[in-house]
């Protein structure tokens, strides 16, 4: 098994070069010949999802916006996975219910002022997004503006809140950014201005010269939406671009090791079995389908030693999850399939999960099922699986991006009121083991709850972990400063520069 540096506390190339020939004619500073070396170069970036929601920060597109370096929330995730500083510069907790975070001094990048009023009024129009952004999955709370500070009460004790402030979902925009829903062209606060989006093609970014954390080493950002990952790894081997993330392991061995980026991460890749409608609303079908399933043929076969077999929700990256693991229990006995019909979706942007599916296939069809696969470019995806018009999904989640929390991602995705809910699981059980755990404060206390909340969804057979994975980002040589995330939610920064 190839093991990377586990996380502590925690031929498409033509075509590419024609959409980046042109780029440095979109920036309004730096682009004038943008040679590798030159001061103020601006950066190409190779992004393997395009926008599904129009660039909103409430749902899937939120770390996109992270990543480039565009949007920020009152706090952020350190390396350890503890809440640290962003437009909050301190918090306290003035009662079970009640959090006060002071602002530091900031601007929006329109030119106006981060204010107490207009930090509340952004993150008020968080929580009345439909459908919730799945930090605030299960939580109510309101935001009063205070003197260089904002007050922010929850409905129920919420012992992480400076945590779920972290999210993507959660950042601060200017209020021009909501006269017609939530747009973050200019609005948002990060060290590089979105300027220009074409759709799901591309986009351009310019530097922030007034970011309140210094001014970025970069003019800006060239990206543009490169679902092939065939296509993003010709990208970085021929030179069209600076930095492509989700580098295909089959691609791996094709690019020059010094190219090449390796993160272990918190993602995990699962089968979610449609828990509400169809075959697999029935609990011993959805049994059989994880008795079917081997996960190391899936890490042998499909990444290639760049994974781990799957354990749980949580993978070996969250260090401190397989000490308190508990075994699953109430699961059904596993009924015989007898030809069952089922479609599986998948999506290619991550070119290695049509591949699972196709490992899955071959198993669920020598026990019993007769499986069809459909696959799609997840933005034509997400709303039908949502939907339930599936009978399984692959996918990969990074488990701890949405608020750093681990009980964060039970309550999105496996509970009745879950804005992620993939499996469309509505379990009074598992629902009263995440609500359990989210009432707990205590660090271990609270990952002790989690693993007691995993267990129920195991139970229930509504996903079946395959394989933890770790990611490769290709890099050219010239590039310094690149921020490789376990969490995912960084990629270009203040410091990211060639």
């Amino acid at each position: 098994m190839r093991r990377r540096h586990l996380l502590g506390s925690l031929l498409l190339a033509p075509v590419l070069t024609a959409c980046f020939a042109s780029e440095g004619s979109e920036g309004s500073e730096g682009s004038e010949g943008g040679a590798p070396g030159a001061d103020g170069s601006r950066l190409r970036v190779a992004l393997a999802f395009p926008p599904a929601e129009n660039l909103s920060p409430y749902g899937a597109d939120a770390t996109l916006l992270s990543r480039l370096g565009v949007t920020e929330g009152l706090t952020a995730l350190d390396a350890n996975g503890a809440a640290a500083p962003a437009l909050a510069e301190s918090w306290r907790r003035e009662s079970d219910r009640t959090w006060l975070f002071t602002l530091r001094e900031a601007t929006f990048q329109d030119g106006s002022e981060v204010t107490p009023a207009a930090v509340a009024a952004a993150l008020t129009r968080a929580t009345e997004a439909k459908p919730a952004p799945a930090a605030l999955s299960g939580v109510t709370l309101t935001v009063e503006p205070q003197s260089a500070a904002v007050r922010i009460t929850t409905t129920n004790p919420d012992p992480v809140l400076p945590l779920r402030l972290s999210s993507p979902s959660l950042a601060v925009l200017s209020p021009k950014a909501y006269k017609d829903g939530a747009d973050p062209v200019g609005t948002a606060t990060g060290p590089f201005e979105l300027t220009k989006v074409n759709g799901s093609t591309s986009a351009a970014l310019d530097r922030f010269d007034d970011y309140w954390g210094g001014r970025a080493q970069a003019a800006g950002i060239d990206a543009r939406f490169v679902a092939d990952g065939t296509a993003r790894a010709n990208a970085v081997r021929t030179g069209q671009v600076d930095i492509a993330e989700a580098i295909p392991v089959a691609q791996a061995a094709t690019l020059d090791q010094a190219t090449l980026k390796e993160t272990a991460t918190t993602r995990t890749t699962s089968l979610q079995l449609n828990t509400r409608s169809g075959p697999f609303k029935d609990p011993k079908l959805r049994a059989a389908a994880r008795e079917a399933v081997d996960s190391s043929a899936v890490v042998k076969g499909v990444f290639e030693g760049y994974a781990d077999p799957g354990a749980g929700i949580y993978g070996p990256a969250v260090t401190w999850a397989e000490g308190k693991r508990v075994q699953p229990t109430g699961r059904a006995r596993a009924a015989e399939p007898d030809g069952t019909a089922v479609t599986i979706a998948t999506y290619d942007n991550r070119p290695e999960l049509p591949e699972v599916a196709q490992v899955l296939q071959q198993q669920l069809q020598k026990a019993g099922f007769k499986v069809t696969l459909e696959v799609r470019e997840y933005s034509r995806l997400e709303s039908d699986v949502l939907d339930g018009k599936f009978d399984a999904f692959i996918g990969a989640r990074n488990s701890l991006v949405d608020t750093g929390d681990p009980v964060g991602v039970l309550a999105s995705d496996y509970t009745c009121a879950g804005g992620y809910n993939l499996a469309l699981l509505c379990d009074k059980r598992v629902d009263r083991a995440v609500a359990e755990a989210d009432a707990v404060a205590g660090t271990g206390e609270r990952q002790d709850a989690a693993m007691r909340a995993e267990a129920a969804i195991l139970g229930a057979d509504a996903v079946v972990p395959l394989a933890h994975q770790g990611i490769i980002v290709g890099v050219s040589t010239d590039v310094r400063g690149v921020l490789l995330d376990p969490y995912e939610r960084t990629l270009v920064g203040t410091g990211t520069r060639r």
